[in-house]
């Protein structure tokens, strides 16, 4: 087969993939592109309006605080998530017997619909019957309203009223993330598993010969060693945090999105605009300027957190 032929082959194998690509990804992407520039609403397209759009979106307040509310979700859920299954994971990597069995449970509830999970820790949350307040009613602890909170836990924490940015997540915004964590633990401690698993055992052994402990041989060995894993593992942590959507509206909808709106993520506030008050254009230039910062942001993180990746085994 000469190369011209391989070629056309190649691009008639590739023609379905690239097709289902271009009508369902390439072409919605453009056009909802192309609405961020018009007043777009439910009665269709109404006029050119140039940078309007993205003039009024960089004037809204709300959008700010929803863009806050999603830093804040972010830097809680995304940290707690790696340190936690990476614990999980190096514990899961001593050889223990059933490890397919503890991989299958802690896998159970990624496979397991967002809505359904939503939906049963919202139950947990529940400030009357839910676990949670039982459990700190047994602990002589005041209950607390898990989801309805709308002050911040670092103001919780102190009782003193703070400044904005240091009030830190409402409680509410806080308790979703702490399900999201419980939710997406299980895909990450697989990918940490896969990681710890390709670490040659002489490393170990070198430092069991030095005479290094436990926690000098994860620090100094497992750490820097892992760290590709951990670099994949916090560059798709993050994008998938910063897109969080369904269990703020699982948990703290319809509108406006928890207590005070302390939920209102940007995706979520994107959906009020674009779907529920119809204003199409206003919600495309909302996704082109998140789109934008969540690229920023990646490649912030590529540029800081690479220098730190060991990849020579």
């Amino acid at each position: 087969m000469n190369r011209r032929t391989f070629t056309w082959l190649a691009v008639f194998l590739l023609l379905p993939a690239l097709t289902i690509l271009l009508v369902f990804k390439a072409l919605p992407i453009l056009y909802a592109f192309r609405l961020a520039f018009y007043d777009w609403g439910i009665s269709g397209e109404k006029g050119f309006v140039g940078l309007e759009n993205f003039r009024a979106l960089f004037q809204d307040p709300f959008f700010w605080q929803s863009l806050l509310n999603t830093f804040w979700y972010t830097i809680f859920a995304v940290p707690m998530s790696i340190a936690i299954s990476l614990v999980i994971a190096s514990l899961l990597n001593r050889g223990i017997r059933a490890i397919g069995l503890y991989r299958t449970i802690y896998f159970l509830p990624v496979v397991t619909s967002i809505v359904a999970v939503s939906v049963v820790w919202k139950w947990l949350y529940d400030p009357q019957r839910g676990l949670l307040n039982y459990i700190l009613s047994i602990l002589h602890l005041h209950p607390l309203l898990w989801l309805e909170e709308p002050r911040g836990i670092f103001e919780l924490l102190t009782g003193r009223q703070l400044p904005l940015f240091l009030k830190g997540p409402s409680l509410a915004l806080f308790s979703i993330a702490l399900m999201s964590v419980w939710k997406s633990l299980g895909y990450n401690i697989v990918i940490f598993l896969a990681g710890l698993k390709n670490i040659p055992d002489v490393y170990y052994e070198a430092a069991r010969i030095d005479g290094a402990g436990p926690f000098q041989t994860f620090r100094n060995v497992t750490v820097p060693l892992l760290s590709p894993t951990t670099f994949f593992v916090t560059i798709m942590t993050t994008i998938i945090s910063l897109q969080v959507f369904a269990p703020i509206w699982t948990m703290t909808g319809p509108p406006p999105g928890g207590p005070l709106g302390t939920t209102t993520v940007v995706i979520y506030y994107l959906y009020q605009k674009g779907f529920e008050e119809y204003q199409v254009g206003y919600g495309s230039a909302i996704a082109f300027v998140f789109f934008i910062i969540i690229l920023l942001i990646t490649i912030f993180q590529k540029t800081v957190l690479e220098k730190r990746v060991y990849y020579e085994v």
